[in-house]
């Protein structure tokens, strides 16, 4: 049974009081509400593409294209049903996992064991922010010569310059030029390697549609599935933006009001177009990367890690295009991991608030969440710094948070078949195909969490 506007706890943040507002009626002017998506576009290309999709090309070549493709397409039905529960009930993604059964003790009371192990993934998202902020220094390195852990530092201190002024316009914009830039740049040099001897040939897509999984490659495809697309990690960020962009607040906190329904579900259909857009960018920016790992890396039997990850990556371009394109990857590689740090800080900044909440510190009611945001994207980018300076590897530390990406997924699908038909109103429920598609979508990563656990934990612990 679905609550009331009377019976829960009204959170300012999500649904405030007197700003809904009647949903576009046609696709142009869906088009003027769209913006989560650029956001959380400039996290999802990110690492896990030019680093992991394209260091899974170098490894494999081209068996795996098909893989690639179900990563970036199998999560993007999770990322539109939490979302749509969110913006329809008010709910923030930390408030919504701890309505799911099962509570464990913490410092304030019992919570949900979702928040458990949301906290945990947390703590493990730092590795890979770790690894991101690395490849961003290196990129940097590339194009000034300046040291690679200096140039990190430069990074972070930039990141921390836009991300304080905690403005969600001012981030759109910023993140808009820089995901336009880094997708235009991958495209075109993708689409030169066809005028070079690396250019793709028939046999090398049908074999990338040949459905194979070397299980020599698992455990890197595993982390790749979990870090390529619309991760874990950015399905939670992804709401806050729609409530930072207006959406529940535009359809209202109260269900018995006569226009509720028709303006939930108008404003359902902005936030799917929005999820498109988010998908029609991901594949364009992904499969590419792919691509040029598979075709220019793989032959040269070039591997990107450690100190040299950003190095090796660059012969994706300077291999087909000439030295000078040393230049053209530097950039787009620049534009794709500093637009991960922003997106990825900037999206925490708005979830950490609500870890606060839900372990029962501060009431949601009295949370000054600006002040916490702000604390937060000060000190998460010189903690990333940190285990860089310390590591130095950036695949290695994305590998680490990958891989637990991909463990944690099935969470967030089982999640919202639960709320779903538990908590949410009836009336904006997702139709019979959508439903169909999220159980598929909840059995499959099931199945990869499991794989994911044998080949990165179990192995690593027993060996072959």
């Amino acid at each position: 049974m679905a609550e009331t506007a009377q019976q829960r706890e009204i959170d300012p943040y999500t649904q405030a009081e007197g700003e809904s507002l009647a949903p576009p009626t046609n696709l142009v002017g869906r088009f003027k509400h769209l913006g989560p998506s650029v956001i959380v576009a400039g996290s999802i290309v990110g690492s896990g593409e030019v680093i992991m999709t394209a260091g899974l090309g170098a490894n494999a070549g081209f068996v795996l294209l098909w893989w690639v493709l179900v990563s970036c397409w199998s999560k993007s039905v999770v990322q539109a049903e939490i979302a749509r529960y969110c913006i329809t009930t008010g709910d923030t993604y930390m408030r919504a996992l701890n309505r799911v059964p099962g509570r464990i003790m913490g410092p304030r009371g019992p919570v949900g064991w979702p928040i458990w192990l949301a906290t945990a993934s947390f703590g493990i998202g730092l590795f890979g922010l770790g690894g991101i902020v690395g490849g961003a220094g290196q990129s940097l390195e590339l194009l000034t010569g300046i040291e690679s852990t200096i140039s990190t530092g430069i990074i972070v201190a930039a990141a921390i310059g836009i991300l304080i002024t905690n403005s969600y316009r001012h981030l759109e914009k910023v993140m808009l030029f820089l995901v336009m830039g880094f997708t235009a740049i991958t495209i075109f040099c993708a689409g030169l390697m066809q005028f070079t001897q690396y250019a793709v040939t028939a046999d090398d897509i049908a074999l990338g549609f040949s459905f194979e999984f070397p299980v020599m490659y698992a455990a890197l495809a595993i982390a790749m599935y979990g870090y390529t697309g619309v991760n874990s990690g950015e399905i939670a960020a992804y709401t806050y933006w729609c409530v930072e962009k207006g959406y529940p607040r535009h359809i209202g906190s109260d269900p018995s009001d006569p226009g509720w329904v028709d303006r939930a579900k108008g404003w359902i259909r902005v936030l799917q177009t929005d999820v498109i857009a988010t998908l029609v960018i991901l594949t364009l920016a992904t499969v590419p990367f792919f691509i040029l790992g598979a075709g220019v890396l793989n032959p040269n039997g070039e591997i990107p890690e450690g100190l040299d990850t950003i190095r090796v990556l660059s012969g994706m371009f300077t291999e087909t295009l000439g030295g000078w394109s040393l230049w053209v990857f530097g950039i787009g590689a620049f534009f794709i991991l500093f637009s991960t740090t922003l997106s990825g800080v900037g999206a925490g900044g708005r979830v950490f608030p609500d870890y606060v909440i839900e372990w029962g510190f501060i009431s949601r009611l009295r949370i000054h969440r600006a002040k916490w945001t702000r604390g937060y994207v000060v000190a998460i980018p010189l903690m990333a710094f940190l285990l860089y300076f310390s590591f130095q590897n950036p695949i290695a530390l994305i590998l680490i948070s990958a891989t637990f990406a991909a463990i944690t997924l099935p969470i967030q699908s089982g999640a919202a078949l639960w709320l779903q038909r538990n908590v949410m109103d009836q009336r904006v429920r997702p139709g019979r195909t959508m439903h169909l598609a999220l159980w598929a979508t909840f059995v499959f990563q099931v199945i990869m969490a499991g794989v994911a656990i044998w080949y990165g934990v179990i192995l690593q612990i027993f060996g072959d």
